[in-house]
């Protein structure tokens, strides 16, 4: 009996504490638990340079959320598993110690304290072992209290000899606030900066840990998803970093894929494994009454399932397999973000390609605008323009009433799916210096400051839309200060000091500035030429003065850093006469929904035309004529009972007046 406690003892761990409170790295690469990555080979020779250092060698990893600080680690460990690694390396473990664990339960003055002590005994009675410290900056402050000592001051003494071996692992942010704040603890550790990886290092480290996710899912992930979860999270989660939000991706596609083919049936043959089931449910209820002649009768049966299941399943491998593509990722970075990324792929190059088509049909009589902006779209999505940019910038100049909102609705609509993704600030309610704030965010120790900005906290929820500053002269000039870092680098920093992403959005900005001066350029010098020359003369006149305007009104940085300026035609009969029937049809989609058919015949139209024409006030006369002059008279024709739905209202003239009329039905 001695002899067995004395064999029992020897086999014991000699470092319990911690066994107890950690997780041995190198072991779980010895058993091959651990996920492969890819490259950091410069980070590993720095972090196994420090290690081997007689004292202060204690490195610990610096880097954002998610770019692979604890992935380092793991790859070490397989390095000292392998071998591959210096003599002064060979033969150690790395133990992973949770401070949370170590904390828990710590329930009495000086418990914690023990814990403590008891592994710093322990790592001195065994050499071979460096402890890995995940989220470093937990020791700062654990177990301190009045009258008890912390863990950071309990391991200094250690951390300065050469004892206690420490990898630590912690943010910038954390490491600024808790490490840096004490000298002495920070002055133990060396730094090992851990960047972001690139989108194609991202791309090796995802197909190195691509089988452990295939195994996990039972799916297949082809190489082009592999490339389109990378680079769609590079470019559209702009709050994490890669090659975290990327593995996120695919790890989600995977599971997604699963799920669909389980609601179609296609995952497993499930009618089998339920019929198997309760075969064994029978058999043993039978072996339990004893009825063993029942038991073997259902035994056999288990049999002729299980082998018919294991057929099912081998034919279900061979004849379907699961795919992950990138349309599967570009679902999930949809569902992330709410950027339309199914629709870019499948059909962006038709639709970028047919633009100028999709935009006239709504903005009439600005060709050259809707030109400009399309052909900046184009660049941008191209791959042509500098990515960290916004996707345009314009400046959009011109006579009230010619298009210039109209035409940042139109776009927002056409590359966005709908007005709702267009951020419409309108600027005259930030003239006063006090009102700024409200725009990026209040600083701290201000009211409001917990509320963000009306922009910046728009673009984070958003990240991709349409952003309409109207009317941007009126704009108070310190506005102008931060658009210039918006315009150059398509970032800022929010009142809350959170990077708000712009490289998503379209920025388009209304000026009339120059305006009295284009209304002189109107009607001056044009009796020389008639017909389209007039009107090129007309509009090359407008556009100096539209330029000289500009020039007075904004600094020269901030008109350098604009895509494109644009200035809007005025528009003549021809062009309103076109508006017409576009506010026509607005008016026939509302009578739709009550089920009335709107018919207009042209003397109408002529008439609606000559009331509603101005060519200084552009096309909103005109709507204010066909609300007073069609709108009113529909009221009154469907409240007064005239036309009912179902029922056809026709438009006459009858003395000079808009008669509304019913005609046949409808539904007949």
């Amino acid at each position: 009996m001695n002899t067995a406690t004395a064999e029992r003892q020897e086999t014991q761990s000699k470092t319990p504490t911690l066994d107890k409170y950690g997780r041995d790295l190198t072991g779980e690469a010895a058993a091959g638990k651990l996920d492969p990555a890819a490259g950091r080979e410069r980070e590993l020779r720095r972090m196994i340079t420090i290690l081997g250092r007689r004292q202060k060698n204690n490195p610990v990893l610096i880097g954002e959320p998610g770019v692979g600080k604890t992935a380092i680690v793991e790859g070490l460990a397989r390095k000292i598993h392998s071998g591959d690694v210096p003599a002064n390396l060979r033969g150690k473990r790395i133990i992973s110690l949770n401070m949370g664990n170590m904390v828990a339960g710590a329930s009495f003055r000086g418990q914690f304290e023990q814990r403590i002590k008891a592994i710093l005994e322990e790592l001195r009675n065994a050499p071979e072992i460096i402890v890995f410290i995940d989220e470093l900056h937990t020791v700062v402050g654990a177990g301190a209290s009045e009258g008890s000592v912390g863990a950071a001051d309990m391991i200094k003494p250690a951390l300065a000899r050469g004892e206690l071996r420490c990898i630590g692992a912690t943010t910038l942010d954390e490491y600024r606030k808790h490490i840096e704040k004490d000298a002495a603890l920070e002055r133990r550790f060396q730094p090992v900066k851990v960047d972001e990886p690139s989108v194609d290092e991202a791309i090796q480290m995802l197909r190195l840990l691509r089988p452990h996710y295939e195994e996990h899912h039972g799916v297949s992930i082809t190489d082009e998803a592999i490339e389109a979860a990378v680079k769609l999270s590079d470019r559209y989660i702009s709050d994490r970093f890669l090659p975290d939000k990327a593995i996120d991706v695919m790890d989600e596609a995977g599971s997604a894929m699963v799920m669909e083919a389980n609601e179609k049936g296609l995952a497993s043959p499930s009618a089998l494994e339920k019929e198997l089931a309760e075969l064994q449910e029978q058999k043993e209820a039978a072996a339990e009454a004893e009825d063993y002649e029942q038991a073997a009768k259902l035994r056999q049966q288990e049999l002729l399932t299980l082998e018919k299941l294991t057929k099912a399943r081998s034919e279900s491998e061979t004849t379907f397999s699961l795919l992950v593509t990138p349309e599967q990722i570009a679902q999930v970075v949809e569902l992330w973000t709410g950027v339309p990324v199914t629709q870019m792929l499948d059909s962006e190059r038709k639709n970028l390609l047919t633009l100028e088509t999709d935009l006239r049909q709504r903005v009439i009589g600005q060709d050259e605008a809707i030109k400009a902006v399309a052909k900046s779209i184009r660049r941008s999505r191209a791959g042509l323009k500098d990515p960290k940019r916004p996707i345009g910038s314009f400046l959009f100049l011109g006579p009230t009433g010619v298009g210039k909102t109209e035409l940042a609705k139109a776009l927002s609509a056409e590359l966005f799916g709908g007005e709702e993704h267009m951020i419409r600030l309108d600027m005259s309610e930030y003239m006063e210096p006090h009102t700024v704030s409200r725009l990026f965010g209040s600083p701290p120790g201000y009211v409001g400051h917990d509320d963000g900005g009306q922009l910046t906290e728009q673009v984070r929820r958003r990240p991709y839309s349409v952003i309409l500053l109207d009317e941007i002269e009126k704009a108070h000039p310190e506005v102008f200060n931060s658009l210039l870092q918006i315009l150059d680098d398509g970032r800022l920093t929010d009142g809350q000091g959170r990077t708000v992403d712009f490289k998503n959005t379209v920025v388009i900005m209304t000026s009339n500035a120059g305006s009295a001066d284009l209304k002189r350029a109107v009607n001056m010098g044009f009796n020389t030429r008639k017909g389209e020359e007039a009107k090129i003369e007309q509009h090359e006149v407008m556009r100096s003065k539209a330029m000289a305007g500009l020039k007075q009104a904004f600094r020269p940085e901030f008109i350098n850093r604009i895509d494109q300026i644009v200035v809007f035609h005025t528009l003549d009969r021809e062009n309103l006469y076109q508006i017409v029937d576009l506010m026509l049809d607005q008016v026939r989609q509302r009578l739709q929904e009550q089920q009335i058919e709107l018919l207009v015949n042209d003397e109408v139209r002529d008439f609606l035309l000559e009331v509603g024409f101005d060519e200084e006030y552009g096309a909103r006369p005109l709507r204010r004529a066909i609300q007073s002059y069609v709108d009113d008279a529909l009221a009154d024709a469907i409240l007064d009972g005239t036309i009912a739905s179902g029922k056809q209202a026709q438009l006459t003239m009858v003395d000079g007046k808009i008669i509304v009329q019913a005609a046949a039905s409808v539904l007949a």
